[in-house]
């Protein structure tokens, strides 16, 4: 629609095109932009300042002025004279505005910080009462969020909530957070799942993300960006514990597991995945390298593969991260 318009100056006061600028406003309020977008496309379309003010005494000089009901202005100043559509714009740009400030002053819901997350959260909410709860936390439909899902206590899902600026709640065995702030410096000793900033009404998406992130997390990498799994989030999404059970890579990391010291032998594993390097896997597992080559060695005897080649090491650590989704299954 906005294409179709061009500018308001090569439009007449013809009834189509008086229904074009109609339109035009609608598609924002579908859209649901905040009340800064939508001054700041009213003003393109006009091809000059339109904005709203709290009283006349902020409103520039000589501009054209409509009360709206909520108490505020909205204005547009044309240095020259009129357009034609001129009338039509401010007071459809009034009835967006005022629809706009009506909500974002509504009643608070009665809700306390974690309800309003869980119902911003849940792919059951409908958008408009997703909108509300946004308004009551402070944000906007449009206002870029961040979810992240939290394997930890309730006094840490809380400490980072409050780093970040942000609301938690806790939904199932995972705590929620959403922040309009950049997610950085995270306690390394919480596993998190950060998902992609987005808009807060696509909210129940970023829950899913963060979700999906979350079950990524280890000792070495406790934080997971969604944005960084790629083709992993396919995995973790399509594959079933019972399609795990059936790797016979997992079936032999199993047994190793429940044998006496299994849980170390993973975590010594684990550390040669990461750091590539027996030298370096020693040094995070506190242990001397000789003593951790050895049990490599026994232990690459047990699962019948090389794992100190790249190849045996992607296979191995292919097998401990499909253990980690068996142990952190997909939400229902």
């Amino acid at each position: 629609m906005r294409g179709l318009l061009l500018r308001l100056s090569a439009l007449d006061a013809a009834a189509e095109n008086a229904v074009r600028v109609i339109r035009f406003f609608d598609e924002l309020m579908a859209r649901r932009v905040d009340i800064e977008t939508l001054s700041q496309e009213a003003s393109k379309l006009a091809e000059c300042p339109v904005g709203v003010a709290p009283d006349i005494g902020a409103v520039p000089r000589h501009a054209t002025v409509r009360q709206l009901p909520v108490g505020s202005l909205v204005w547009l100043a044309r240095p020259g004279p009129a357009l034609p559509l001129d009338d039509i714009l401010i007071e459809r740009f009034a009835l967006a505005a005022s629809v706009l400030l009506d909500h974002s002053a509504a009643p608070p819901t009665g809700l306390g910080d974690a309800a309003l997350v869980e119902l911003i959260l849940s792919s059951g909410t409908a958008d408009a009462e997703r909108s509300r709860a946004l308004r009551s936390l402070g944000a906007q439909p449009a206002t870029t969020l961040t979810v992240l899902a939290l394997r930890t206590t309730k006094e840490r899902a809380s400490q980072v909530a409050q780093t970040l600026g942000g609301h938690t709640a806790e939904l199932g065995k995972l705590h929620a957070v959403i922040t309009g702030r950049p997610v950085c410096g995270l306690d390394q000793r919480c596993p998190a799942g950060v998902a992609a900033p987005a808009p807060g009404i696509d909210a129940p998406t970023g829950w899913r993300q963060a979700q999906t992130a979350v079950r990524f997390a280890r000792e070495r990498r406790s934080v997971v960006h969604w944005s960084e799994l790629g083709s992993l989030a396919v995995l973790a999404a399509r594959l079933r514990p019972q399609d795990i059970a059936e790797v016979p890579d997992v079936a032999a990391l199993d047994q190793i597991a429940a044998e006496p010291g299994g849980s170390e032998t993973l975590q010594v594993l684990a550390a040669f995945c990461d750091t590539e390097s027996v030298r370096k896997a020693a040094t995070v597992v506190h242990r001397h390298h000789s003593t951790l080559a050895a049990r490599l060695e026994q232990t690459e005897r047990r699962l019948g593969f090389p794992i100190t080649t790249p190849e045996g090491r992607r296979r191995l650590d292919l097998a401990l991260l499909l253990r980690q989704l068996r142990e952190f299954p997909a939400p229902g």
